[in-house]
Order: structure tokens, then C-alpha cells, then sequence
């Protein structure tokens, strides 16, 4: 059974402060102090059913966990399968992973790359642009417009909104070798505007496999474990933005040049989603919506 706990603080006459959120899980015991099991819930409507499902996705989450911990890196798959019954747990879990990445505090410059350890490469990239929060999550959600800034997304193709916050695209990318394959990524977006003053715009990318979708011979399928942006609104119309990439094999190809300062690639590909946004900053823009 999962509980929900806060903790709030109070002095005198003084409004009730917020300190921290938290869930707890416990395990109810029979007369033997053994597990039994609950009663069935029923969910209250509105909140109630929302509450519960999300501690379905929680418990989800504690479950891959553990089976990730227990394997080694190279028998998990880094694409997850997408169908409607699972789509809220995978977005939720979309969104979390970034978030989780982009609180890493133990960032290093490339100048100091041979100080890195190589167990797990994650990169990031950091501007400022004179344009509005909620313009530059606009401008980025949609997939399709990316090719207008970055060399490597050659095709686009929107496969379907699975909901309002969610969409999943077919991406094609420029082959890494002479003459080889390009290749091709199945990824689910997902969106989330700031849920309180002061939190960022999200926008998590990952691959996801689809029964309609599946590997060609025309195309490698390349695989994102846990990329996106996060957009913080500042003043004056200021925006900060950040890209984070968790490397994969189909990713770090691309990337590998500039990771070891033997390119600027990255640094134009940046550049010019700068000039993008500031071009755009006027511009009508909304959310993906499929014309399926």
C-alpha cells in the first residue's frame, strides 16, 4: 500500500509552509507477520482515480528498477514497447528520467575530458535566448520543425498523438560512414508546461518500439535512452535553455567529435536553433496535433 505524506510547518498565526512531499510504501502483516493482501480500492472520481493511477506508474517504475539493477547493461533494451494501456506510465516515466538527468550536479567541461570516467556519458548544452518560455516550448515540441535548425533530423514523420502531452514520431537521420545506412528512431515526446512558479518546461524524448513501425532494412534502428530539453522562463523574456543527451551506440556517433573537442558541430547546431527561436519569436505557433 503506497501513502502520501506531507509535511507542512506552522508558527503562531503565521500560513501553513510546505516542507516536503514524500510516498511511502507499506506492507500490511497477518497475525503470523506475514503479507496479506488489501481490500480492493475503489478510487474516489477526479483526484481519486488520478491518484491512483499514478501509484500504479510509481509502482511500475520501483519494478523496472529493480530488473535494470539485476541485469547487465547490455541485456536491457533501451526501447520500450508503447501501446495504449501503458502510455501514461511511459510518458510519467519520459519526463522523470529527464528530470532525473538534468539534477545531475557533476557536470564536466570538455577541456577536462580526460578526467571522465566512462561509465555512463551524458552531455548537455546550455543557452540563453531573448524569447519567451512558453514560445520556445511551443517552437520545440513539435519534432517536424527541428529539421529547420539541425543537420542530422533529415525526415520527420508524426506516427500519431497518443495524448494531448505525448506524441510519437519517426525520425531520420544522416548515416554516420560513407555509404552506409541512415538511420531511424522511433521517439516518444513528451510535454509538461510548469507545474508551479518556478519550474521549468520539459520536453523528454525516448525510443519506444511499434508493431507498425518496426526495423527495416532500409534504415539502422538507432535507439535514445533519455534525451530532451528543459526551459526556464527569466526576466525581461529571457529564456534559459538546456539540452541533455544520456549517449547511446545509435547516438554517439554523432556526437563523439565534439564530446572530444575535435569538432564545433554541435556548437553551429545550437547556434543556429538560437537564431530559429529568436527568428520565430513572433511567429503563431501551437502543439503537434496529427492529421491522420
Amino acid at each position: 500500500m503506497e501513502v502520501g505524506v506531507c509535511a507542512e510547518a506552522y508558527q503562531g498565526g503565521e500560513p501553513l509552509r510546505h516542507i516536503n512531499t514524500a510516498f511511502m510504501t507499506f506492507e500490511v502483516l497477518d497475525n503470523d507477520r506475514k503479507p496479506c493482501t488489501l481490500p480492493r480500492i475503489r478510487p474516489e472520481p477526479v483526484d481519486g482515480k488520478r491518484r491512483f493511477q499514478e501509484a500504479i506508474a510509481r509502482k511500475k517504475i520501483r519494478l523496472d528498477r529493480k530488473y535494470i539493477i539485476s541485469c547487465k547493461q547490455s541485456e536491457v533494451p533501451l526501447s520500450v514497447p508503447w501501446d495504449p494501456s501503458n502510455q501514461m506510465y511511459l510518458s510519467y516515466n519520459n519526463v522523470s528520467a529527464l528530470k532525473m538527468l538534468a539534477a545531475r550536479t557533476n557536470w564536466v567541461l570538455t577541456s577536462e575530458k580526460n578526467k571522465l570516467k566512462h561509465c555512463m556519458l551524458c552531455f548537455k548544452v546550455e543557452t540563453h535566448v531573448a524569447v519567451a518560455a512558453e514560445q520556445v516550448f511551443l517552437l520545440l515540441s513539435d519534432l517536424r520543425r527541428r529539421k529547420a535548425w539541425d543537420h542530422h533530423y533529415q525526415y520527420v514523420k508524426l506516427i500519431t498523438d497518443s495524448h494531448e502531452d505525448d506524441t510519437i514520431y519517426q525520425v531520420v537521420t544522416p548515416s554516420v560512414t560513407k555509404g552506409g545506412k541512415v538511420q531511424d528512431f522511433i521517439l516518444l515526446a513528451s510535454r509538461r508546461r510548469p507545474c508551479d512558479f518556478g519550474d521549468p518546461y520539459m520536453i523528454a524524448l525516448r525510443s519506444v518500439t511499434l508493431p507498425a513501425y518496426p526495423p527495416t532494412e532500409d534504415y539502422n534502428r538507432g535507439e535514445v535512452l533519455c534525451a530532451g530539453f528543459s526551459i526556464w522562463e527569466e526576466e525581461n523574456s529571457f529564456t534559459k535553455l538546456s539540452y541533455y543527451n544520456q549517449a547511446t551506440p545509435g547516438v554517439l556517433p554523432y556526437i563523439s567529435t565534439d564530446i572530444a573537442g575535435l569538432s564545433s558541430s554541435f556548437y553551429c547546431t545550437f547556434a543556429s536553433c538560437s537564431a530559429f527561436l529568436e527568428e520565430n519569436k513572433n511567429s503563431l505557433a501551437s502543439l503537434p496535433t496529427s492529421t491522420l
